[in-house]
């Protein structure tokens, strides 16, 4: 079996056990998305979706969020992991937002990879569930584990994984795949020792086969 065709077998049964699959970080717009996305690196979804209804009842916009001091913002998301240098970020992007973008968060690769503190993977993250625009594929630390456990990637490198997943995976896919893909990992599949017994890919799983 090639690695497209296994692709589409596990797409195929992903959709029946994940039907409406979706980033686990709460949101209402793109901009939301990516500050969200910003304060969730190297912390948990759980912890940034406590802190973020009260920072955007306060700086809803932009504007809003550009305009306010760190130390304003600080206060909303103390229980963010490294949370003041997030606050310079997310002011930063705010403000770059604001000056080069009129206000509107960019909805291109290009144009959101040069925000501060947003990378290729941040920048996925908005464009697929902000925008619905499928330009790559979402890469995070589950998608690494599971696409090499399933066979698809040799590669540990998010850029190097994304580029053998957006050759092997259907682009109209390349939203709905990771976002299925990070709920297994995160929900059955994970890291931590586990049964793999009912797995809907069991068969599909090199570490089933040996």
């Amino acid at each position: 079996m090639s690695k497209t065709e296994k692709v589409r077998k596990i797409i195929e049964r992903l959709k029946k056990v994940y039907p409406d699959a979706k980033i686990a970080l709460d949101y209402e717009n793109p901009f939301q998305l990516l500050i969200a996305t910003i304060l969730a690196a190297q912390s948990t979804d759980v912890g940034v979706n406590q802190a973020t209804p009260e920072l955007f009842k306060h700086y809803p916009t932009p504007e809003k969020m550009s305009k306010a001091t760190r130390e304003e913002l600080d206060q909303y998301i103390p229980k963010v992991n490294f949370h003041w240098n997030k606050t310079k970020l997310i002011k930063d992007a705010s403000q770059m937002i604001v000056d080069k973008f009129g206000g509107n968060v960019p909805d291109n690769m290009k144009d959101l990879d040069s925000l501060p503190g947003v990378a290729r993977k941040t920048a996925n993250v908005v464009l697929s569930c902000g925008f619905g625009k499928p330009e790559g594929i979402i890469i995070d630390t589950h998608m690494i584990r599971m696409s090499n456990r399933l066979g698809l990637t040799d590669s540990k490198d998010p850029v190097k994984i994304e580029k053998d997943l957006m050759e092997i995976v259907p682009k109209e896919h390349w939203i709905d795949f990771p976002l299925m893909l990070i709920l297994h990992g995160r929900h059955f599949c994970t890291a931590r020792p586990h049964t793999c017994k009912d797995c809907p890919l069991e068969d599909l799983c090199p570490d089933m086969q040996q």
